[in-house]
C-alpha cells in the first residue's frame, strides 16, 4: 500500500494561526497573502475564541479553512498565569461556513464584539468554564458534535499533567511541531508524548504548526512564521478533499524535510524523502532503526522490514540542520490489509 506517493500533490498546510480578530499583528487577508507568497496552499486563521469563515480569501491555489482556538484556564475569570496548567484546542471546522461557538463565554470570547457574538451559533455549556477533566471531555464532544475536527495544540506549553493529557478522548490530531511554543520555550517537539498516546491505543495524528501572532516581524530569527507546517495529501485543493484527507490521517508534520514516497509491500517498507542525514522507522521507545551513511553524506531513501512483534511503526526524517519531519503512526492491520 502507498500511503506517499510521488505521483499524488502534497499541499504546504499551516494549521494554527492568529490575526488581528483576535491578538495577531496581521490582517487574515495579510497572513493569506504572505503564506502564499512563502508556498504554502493552505491555512487556517484561528483566532482565540473568534470562529469566523475566511473563504473570501479562498483561490484556485490557496484554500483557507474555517476554525478558531479554544482555551480553558484555572481560573474562571480566565487569567492567564505564567505558573498553571491550562489547554488549548484547535477547531477546525468541517464545512467552510460553520462558525458555531461552543460553550460560549464572553470573558474568554473577549476579541469578539457583541455583533459578532450575536451572529455566531452556539451549542454546549454557556456558563463558567471549569478547568476539570469532564469539563473538558465534555467540550472536546460537543466540539466535535458541531462539525469540528479537535485538535490538542502545544502540550508542553501547556503544562498540562501528562496523564490528565493521555486521558482525554477524541482529538483528531496532536500538535508535535509548533513554532511560536518553540520560540517560548524551546523544547516544543511533542514526539514523546505522542508515541505515548499511540501504546494506550488512542491512535490520533500529529501535526505541524506555526501559532504565529507576528508580534515578532517576519525574518527575525525569532519570528513565528514558516517554522512548522502540515503537509496535507489531498487529492485535490478544495475543501471537501482536504477534510477527507485529514480525517483519514493523509498528512505529515514537517519542519524542514519533504517526504516523498511511503510504500508498505507487506512487512517491508520503501521511504523516499529530501536529502537527509537520518531516516528513522520508530518501533518502541527502547529501540528504532535507522537509515544513514557511515560517510555522513546525505540519504534520501530507506529500506525496512518490520518485525513480526511490532503492532504499529512510524516514521521520521532528519536533517543536518536540526530539522525533521514525523508520519502518523500505522498499525498492522493498515499495511497487512492494505487500507
Amino acid at each position: 500500500m502507498k500511503y506517499i506517493s510521488k505521483e499524488k500533490p502534497q499541499f504546504k498546510a499551516n494549521l494554527h494561526s492568529h490575526s488581528t480578530l483576535s491578538d495577531g499583528r496581521l490582517t487574515p487577508d495579510e497572513m493569506a497573502r504572505v503564506y502564499r507568497a512563502h508556498g504554502y496552499s493552505i491555512l487556517a486563521v484561528t483566532d482565540h475564541e473568534v470562529p469566523c469563515d475566511h473563504s473570501e480569501l479562498t483561490t484556485p491555489d490557496f484554500l483557507m479553512l474555517t476554525g478558531y482556538e479554544a482555551y480553558i484556564r484555572v481560573t474562571e475569570e480566565c487569567v492567564y498565569d505564567l505558573f498553571k496548567p491550562e489547554i488549548h484546542m484547535n477547531l477546525i471546522a468541517k464545512t467552510p461556513h460553520n462558525t458555531t461557538s461552543v460553550n460560549y463565554n464572553p470573558q474568554y470570547d473577549k476579541y469578539m464584539s457583541p455583533e459578532m457574538a450575536a451572529s455566531r451559533k452556539k451549542v454546549g455549556d454557556l456558563g463558567p468554564r471549569r478547568y476539570e477533566h469532564a469539563y473538558i471531555q465534555k467540550f472536546i464532544d460537543t466540539a466535535r458534535e458541531a462539525g469540528y475536527l479537535v485538535t490538542y495544540n502545544h502540550p508542553c506549553w501547556s503544562m498540562e499533567r501528562e496523564e490528565d493529557v493521555l486521558n482525554y478522548d477524541g482529538f483528531f490530531s496532536l500538535e508535535i511541531f509548533n513554532s511560536a511554543a518553540m520560540v517560548d520555550n524551546g523544547y516544543e517537539i511533542n514526539l514523546s508524548l505522542y508515541d505515548k498516546f499511540l501504546r494506550r491505543g488512542k491512535f490520533l495524528y500529529c501535526h505541524g504548526a506555526d501559532d504565529n501572532h507576528n508580534k515578532i516581524s517576519i525574518g527575525d530569527p525569532l519570528s513565528e512564521s514558516f517554522g512548522a507546517w502540515t503537509m496535507v495529501l489531498a487529492e485535490k485543493l478544495t475543501y471537501p478533499a482536504v477534510v477527507e484527507a485529514l480525517e483519514k490521517g493523509n498528512f505529515y508534520a514537517s519542519t524542514g524535510p519533504m517526504i516523498c514516497e511511503l510504500l508498505f509491500t507487506g512487512e517491508h517498507v520503501h521511504l523516499e524523502c529530501s536529502p537527509a542525514k537520518r531516516i528513522m522507522m520508530h518501533i518502541s521507545p527502547k529501540k528504532s532503526v535507522s537509515a544513514y551513511n557511515k560517510d555522513g553524506s546525505a540519504v534520501s531513501a530507506a529500506d525496512f522490514d518490520i518485525p513480526k512483534n511490532v503492532e504499529f511503526v512510524y516514521f521520521s526524517v532528519h536533517q543536518a540542520d536540526g530539522t525533521s519531519a514525523c508520519t502518523r503512526a500505522f498499525r498492522r492491520e493498515e499495511w497487512e490489509s492494505g487500507i
